[in-house]
């Protein structure tokens, strides 16, 4: 079984004095009840370093929210995966919807991007989901195998390295959330379909992405196939992510 995964991902949120009372608040909190999941945070690019410093010796690990396709070179403003790694980054986010929505990233970006992550020893976070017009014309299951597909076909037998978040475009930062069931559909799809590329798919973790807070945490981590959360906004608010993470140490 395994050990699940409760990333929190702070969006473009945050400054100095908010980031030292949150991570704080949070460390606290984690004391308290040493957790038997893993736990992260996924910040903007410039807190990386305030984090590090602030997280060492904790049992929180740091994300980065995003990644460079390149390695290095004339990319005015890109951040790439060694730099990452310099400032301790265990996670990066790839392919979230609203880099994929407002930044136009295609499913090969997306690959690209996790690659360029494993590269460099750090886990990709690889996130998937369909649009409300996409789930009511029922292309859910095209749309996400499609979008993991592309990072399946680029990385090989490296898949088993990352975690993939199914994310439903339509239950983010909307309040709806797909319900146990749905989401576990959808994970179970996603788990056939890594088994069909590595023999290791079995410890993939599957994150679910969409509203997740402290109500409905319990149930969701209680599906078979739903190994963490991929936290938005519940990961601003310590008591809120606290609850959640504890949720996961009873499943």
């Amino acid at each position: 079984m395994n050990k699940k995964l409760i990333a929190g991902n702070w969006k473009m949120n945050g400054s100095l004095v908010a980031n030292d009372a949150l991570v704080r608040a949070l460390l606290a909190g984690l004391a308290e009840a040493a957790p038997v999941c893993d736990v992260a945070l996924a910040v903007p690019a410039p807190y990386l370093a305030q984090l590090q410093s602030l997280l060492a010796g904790a049992p929180l690990a740091l994300a980065a929210q995003d990644v460079s396709a390149h390695e290095a070179g004339a990319y005015t403003g890109e951040v790439s995966a060694t730099m990452l790694r310099d400032f301790g980054s265990r996670y990066v986010l790839v392919g979230h919807s609203e880099r994929r929505q407002y930044h136009a990233e295609t499913d090969q970006v997306v690959a690209l991007k996790a690659q360029r992550a494993l590269a460099a020893g750090i886990t990709p976070i690889v996130c998937v989901g369909e649009t409300l017009a996409e789930r009511e014309a029922g292309q859910t299951d095209a749309v996400v195998k499609r979008q993991l597909a592309a990072v399946i076909h680029l990385n090989g037998h490296c898949i088993s390295e990352v975690v993939v978040a199914y994310e439903p475009v339509w239950a983010i930062g909307t309040g709806k959330t797909a319900s146990p069931e749905q989401a576990q559909q959808v994970h179970a799809v996603l788990r056939a379909q890594l088994a069909a590329a590595s023999d290791k798919a079995a410890r993939i973790r599957l994150l679910y992405g969409g509203s997740m807070n402290a109500t409905n945490a319990a149930e969701l981590l209680a599906q078979p196939d739903i190994d963490g959360g991929l936290v938005g906004g519940a990961s601003l608010k310590a008591t809120d992510f606290l609850q959640i993470v504890a949720a996961a140490q009873s499943h």
